[in-house]
């Protein structure tokens, strides 16, 4: 098995297990030698983990490959700690050959140790011992000679000089615990390093389950304890947008929520105010959570209207301190605030709920700070939790090379942060729409009464799926609250659910009538009513489109049930357009004509009676459709979800009250 090779299955097994480390966190590296194919002589290369991998899912196109001789001799050219962020430009000269990743900041750390493999990992049970008040003794006590302690310093340069100095006055020792950080560990074998890394965690998690205080959170508050699941999840519905709002200030995010059992029971307990006020210590930590999250300081059953109350005073204090600390350390060339918000909202008996740029983004920061909660647990347990001081956590926070990372991502997508309920999304012009929404970056609910088709969808777009009845008030909340839990709140909602049944008026039944006014008249309306309250309550405005049809306009054949429902909706469009501004709720309409290919309305029957209703062949009906239009073009169910995009992509922001023809062009059914 190659050297890479060997390197990749390790770091995939030990990315695997989160006690070992979290999310994109960590890195792993292996010496070797290849043949220059310049020179035809052996050369000493370096495989690393790149900038920004995830160990658990790494690939080889992942690894950065640089001349080990190069990176070596960097040592000479060293300007010293106060300069050696210049060292990150002089990696990309040590590179060996074209292509890979870009080298990580922990570069020098595995490039200067000298053993063929080397692990650096962010376990709970490491960084414990790590951020504990007295961490060498415990370190020391927990290991003997086994594992050595290197001071805080920031990741760099310098840090790597510093643990290949301790190895080498060491040399009894299988690794070091990083002051505040990590841990690292080496080997000769990537096997034996494998196995030195897991020593180092395993054996740090068995010291403090068996040297640890069995209440380190101390007693439980009485009030504060978790809620019960329907109730908790509930309350949490109703919170979301509420939070969603507040930590969308100034950016919009995605939410994401846990209710965990180590989330609820830390939040339960006696320490949980200062110790989140202490913030997170591990940098991978910090630079997702931000330096401390938002607490609320209220009993699990307080009213909801003073929780909600509550949050906002907390949010604008939480601003203003935010501010006071980037002002606290700032300095001329310091990169500008990125924004006060907190990525953390802790609520007692209700869960976490953390933020980001997008769904990943967001779970990925809760899933740090439950590894900041084990952390705390565990030093708390042994010793005391003493984090990395303020002044530090700024200087990785607002370092030039993070910012530098930052100003390379990808541009966002126009819906990016955005989060969208399609009804009747599992098939046809639904499932068109929910594809381009994802597509263009939001965050999608398929929700649909067939709840394989829904999940099918979903599957394909990494939405969620709910199955969902929209004539009936519970399920349409059940979905609004899903779409909450899932993604922190609701911006986007596309009343598209619908059914056609084409007869003329003295075949139409009573229920005929009912189930096409039920569905969409009704069912619109209750979707529009249950998305105002949640994007009401979120404050940031939002959009609401409703996929009415020609024959709101049209007065067509055979028609009058299914003709007068679509008016119903266009008519809601307008009223609701003049309700929902004063909310920055922006109500539009799309009336798509002939729309058959993939449409789940005329595969169910609606396609027979029209094909009857106009004396051609049902396989024939689009084309019968587009030939009676102005353009001669079929519509498809794509060209509806152009028009729900353009209606929602940033580019109309003062359009509402507005129906767009996506008909191919039918005079008698223009708008005036």
């Amino acid at each position: 098995m190659s050297v890479p090779t060997q390197l990749i299955a390790r770091s995939n097994a030990l990315g695997a297990d989160p006690r070992n480390t979290n999310y994109a966190g960590g890195n792993t590296s292996a010496k070797g030698a290849v043949t220059d194919p310049v020179t035809g002589a052996p050369t000493e290369v370096l495989w690393v983990k790149g900038s920004g991998g995830d160990l658990g899912t790494l690939t080889e196109a992942g690894l950065a490959v640089l001349r080990l001789d190069r990176l070596r001799s960097l040592v000479d050219v060293y300007p010293g700690v106060e300069r050696e962020d210049e060292m990150v430009a002089a990696f990309d000269y040590c590179l060996h050959g074209r292509g890979g990743a870009a080298p990580s900041i922990d570069t020098a750390m595995h490039g200067l140790v000298e053993a063929s493999h080397v692990d650096h990992l962010h376990p709970d049970s490491g960084i414990a011992l790590a951020t504990a008040a007295d961490g060498p003794a415990l370190t020391k006590e927990c290991f003997g000679d086994r594992v050595a302690w290197v001071d805080w310093r920031r990741p760099g340069f310098q840090l790597g000089l510093d643990i290949a100095a301790v190895k080498a006055a060491n040399p009894q020792a299988i690794g070091v615990i990083l002051g505040g950080h990590g841990i690292t560990a080496w080997g000769t074998t990537s096997e034996e390093c494998e196995r030195n890394s897991l020593e180092i965690i395993r054996t740090a998690e068995a010291f403090l389950a068996e040297r640890g205080a069995p209440e380190p959170f101390g007693p439980v508050v009485p009030g504060f304890e978790a809620l019960p699941t329907e109730e908790r999840h509930a309350r949490a519905a109703a919170l979301a947008p509420v939070v969603r709002g507040l930590a969308s200030t100034d950016q919009r995010q995605v939410g994401h929520y846990t209710d965990s059992e180590v989330v609820l029971e830390f939040l339960s307990r006696e320490k949980l105010q200062p110790l989140a006020a202490l913030g997170t210590s591990c940098p991978d930590h910090f630079l997702r959570t931000k330096v401390r999250p938002l607490v609320v300081d209220l009993p699990a059953t307080a009213p909801l209207e003073d929780v909600v109350a509550r949050l906002k005073e907390l949010h604008a204090e939480y601003r203003d301190s935010y501010r006071a600390y980037y002002e606290r350390h700032a300095e001329a060339d310091s990169p500008a605030m990125r924004g006060a918000d907190p990525a953390i909202v802790l609520v007692p008996g209700v869960g976490m709920f953390s933020f980001g740029k997008d769904k990943q983004t967001a779970r990925v920061a809760g899933e740090f700070y439950v590894n900041a909660i084990n952390v705390m647990r565990g030093a708390e347990a042994v010793s005391t939790y003493a984090p990395i001081p303020e002044s530090e956590k700024f200087r990785i926070e607002y370092w030039s090379l993070e910012e530098a990372k930052l100003q390379r991502m990808p541009k966002p997508k126009p819906l990016a942060g955005r989060i969208a309920l399609v009804t009747g999304a599992g098939s046809g012009i639904g499932k068109a729409i929910a594809q381009r929404l994802a597509a263009e970056g939001a965050c999608v609910t398929i929700a649909d009464l067939n709840g394989d088709a829904a999940a099918e969808v979903a599957a394909e777009v990494g939405g969620t799926a709910v199955v969902a009845d929209v004539t009936d008030a519970a399920a349409v909340q059940a979905a609004i609250d899903a779409t909450v839990l899932a993604y922190g709140g609701i911006d986007l909602v596309v009343n598209n659910a619908g059914l056609s049944i084409s007869k003329p008026l003295l075949e139409t039944t009573e229920r005929d009538w009912d189930r096409q006014h039920d569905v969409m008249a009704k069912g619109s309306f209750l979707v529009a009513k249950a998305a105002a309250k949640a994007m009401i309550d979120q404050g940031i405005g939002g959009d609401i489109v409703y996929i009415s049809s020609k024959n709101s306009v049209f007065a067509g054949p055979n028609n009058v049930a299914y003709g007068a429902a679509k008016a119903d909706q266009a008519h809601q469009v307008r009223l609701l357009a003049a309700e929902l501004g004063g909310h920055g709720i922006r109500v539009n309409g799309v009336n798509p004509d002939g729309v058959v290919r993939g449409s789940g309305i005329f595969a169910g029957g609606w396609g027979a009676q029209r094909a009857a209703v106009y004396g051609v062949e049902e396989a024939k009906l689009g084309e019968f459709y587009a030939q009676r239009t102005i353009l001669k073009r079929e519509v498809l169910p794509e060209h509806v979800a152009a028009a729900v995009f353009a209606l929602t992509g940033g580019d109309l922001t003062h359009t509402t009250g507005l129906h767009v023809p996506v008909d191919a062009g039918v005079a008698a059914a223009f708008l005036r």
